[in-house]
């Protein structure tokens, strides 16, 4: 497997910087209206940065760059860096000012497929942000590989075969240069605690439910 030389090195925590220091410095791209919706003002920040994240990174980090999915997409953001390493980016925005945000990042499956090919990473570009009036002030950002986030801020979420989120936006556990073969064994582990809670569900969900029927055999007809 061929180590990222933007993310085993400190080239990703200059980004953050970079990244940070862009969306300072952006005049007011928000009106009164967009600066009360978080969801628009994530989408605004989005925006912002997908014009210029390939001059962000730089030649030596991005040859080929794409900022164009559908919405349902696993990627905000995709790039190529110079030994065919391929980064699909999902951008989330927190504000700081809410109390309680749990974010999904993807799909277990999709990741598990996606990561069956030892080129592709997929990374999160967490924004945190407040507002002061119209303007969002960037407080920090988080540029790293899915595998660099702790367990011990994930949950696994109950939709399709499930979905990695973070359970609270406010505590974030980094672990820089972590094994990819390590987390992907506490993905695991963690679904295999997971999916025999979901089957105990749909067991009492069919027992609530024959109970339900057995009512129903015996109502009068009509």
């Amino acid at each position: 497997m061929i180590k990222s030389q933007l993310f085993f090195s400190d080239a990703y925590l200059e980004a953050q910087e970079k990244i940070r220091s862009f969306l300072n410095a952006q005049g007011d791209f928000l009106s009164e209206s967009t600066a009360n919706s978080t969801r628009a003002v994530g989408d605004a920040i989005q925006d912002v940065l997908a014009d210029e994240f390939d001059q962000l990174l730089g030649p030596e980090h991005c040859t080929e760059y794409s900022s164009q999915f559908a919405r349902r997409a696993m990627a905000d953001l995709a790039f190529k860096d110079k030994d065919d390493l391929y980064y699909i980016v999902d951008v989330k925005t927190h504000r700081l000012s809410t109390k309680f945000n749990m974010p999904n990042l993807t799909s277990v499956d999709r990741l598990a497929r996606y990561y069956e090919d030892d080129s592709n990473y997929f990374v999160v570009l967490m924004v945190a942000y407040d507002m002061e009036g119209t303007k969002a002030v960037i407080e920090s950002v988080r540029f790293v590989p899915i595998e660099f986030v702790g367990w011990d801020c994930l949950t696994i979420g109950a939709l399709g075969w499930g979905q990695i989120q973070i359970a609270n936006s406010n505590v974030i556990t980094i672990n820089d240069r972590f094994s990819r073969r390590e987390w992907m064994l506490q993905l695991c582990d963690a679904l295999f605690e997971f999916y025999p809670k979901e089957i105990a569900k749909i067991d009492k969900r069919i027992a609530r439910f024959k109970n339900v029927r057995e009512r129903w055999e015996k109502h009068p007809r009509g």
